[in-house]
């Protein structure tokens, strides 16, 4: 397969899915700041939203005071964030036109639609209306997108590429979501208590484990267990775990003459999350082994760029 055609199918599924984990944070800080907190932890909360995605700087440059209001507006729709909602989903409609003869109907028209859909429901102001109901409808295209991915493409290249950006994209959002909800916390938050209930189910809910920790567990939430469900649990589909084995699995399908080491350094990745235990991470330091993760998922996507994508801008 040509490198830019790699190169547009794979950044086509990551700004989906990056679309799809913005609205997922955006969601689950609404859900929070209904819990009985003071004006500055709630200020924090929304802190902790942009700093996931390394846009604080930007956000103080343009608004200054932080308002619930220029947060989501900055994180959906703002023309200046090349990393809101609005566009990676224009990100990944270009890409998935750029090659739209290798994509089936129905991907091409489901990216097609996601977009003037999106525009039309932004003009008719959701945001101000129901926010929430905007990021259900983020989610529930990125699904739908997915689904029609895996429902009708041929399992060849075109689609392995789809699936690594897929994956690869999300086990970065994964990280840097469990990062900020457990460091941005007060040690007194890792103790249980009535209120933290609430606190961890929102991030259950946010990355759709509610009930996958109910049945896996069977007991109260506790941090340690939902940092377990998040990282090593391989059958939960958003964890740490499960992404790495589907980023494994799709380069040995796409592997070339020049990404042997590419695939080692992946494996090797799985594999200490393989032999890990929670017990080992949370005692050694929870930040510090995500910190780590983030800046090898950084170095394996740049490997991936470099071994079958068009070369990265200097």
């Amino acid at each position: 397969m040509l490198s830019r055609t790699a190169d547009h199918l794979f950044w086509m599924a990551r700004y989906t899915e990056r679309a799809e984990n913005t609205a997922r944070m955006l969601d689950v800080n609404m859900q929070t700041q209904l819990l009985p907190q003071s004006a500055e932890a709630a200020e924090q909360g929304w802190r902790a939203v942009l700093g996931i995605s390394e846009l604080q700087p930007a956000f103080d440059e343009k608004y200054g005071l932080l308002t619930r209001k220029d947060v989501i507006d900055f994180m959906v729709r703002d023309p200046e964030n090349p990393s809101s909602i609005a566009a990676c989903l224009t990100h990944a409609r270009e890409n998935a036109r750029a090659v739209r003869g290798t994509l089936t109907t129905e991907v091409w028209e489901t990216q097609n639609t996601t977009w003037l859909e999106m525009n039309h429901l932004l003009r008719d102001g959701i945001l101000e209306r129901d926010p929430g109901e905007f990021f259900e409808w983020v989610k529930h295209r990125s699904h739908l997108s997915r689904g029609v991915t895996i429902g009708t493409m041929l399992k060849d290249e075109a689609f392995y590429f789809i699936r690594l950006g897929t994956f690869l994209e999300r086990a970065d959002n994964t990280a840097r979501l469990i990062d900020v909800k457990f460091h941005s916390a007060d040690r007194e938050l890792l103790t249980a208590t009535d209120m933290d209930f609430y606190h961890w189910a929102a991030v259950l809910r946010s990355v759709s484990a509610f009930e996958t920790y109910r049945k896996a567990y069977r007991d109260v939430i506790t941090p340690e267990r939902v940092a377990e469900l998040l990282i090593l649990r391989g059958d939960m589909p958003r964890s740490l775990m499960a992404c790495l084995a589907e980023v494994v699995n799709n380069l040995e399908q796409v592997r070339n003459d020049v990404s042997r080491e590419t695939e080692r350094f992946a494996g090797r990745l799985h594999a200490d999350l393989r032999f890990n235990s929670i017990e080992d991470i949370m005692r050694h330091g929870l930040h510090d082994f995500l910190t780590d993760f983030l800046e090898q998922i950084y170095d394996l996507g740049n490997r991936v760029s470099r071994d079958f994508l068009l070369p990265l801008a200097a």
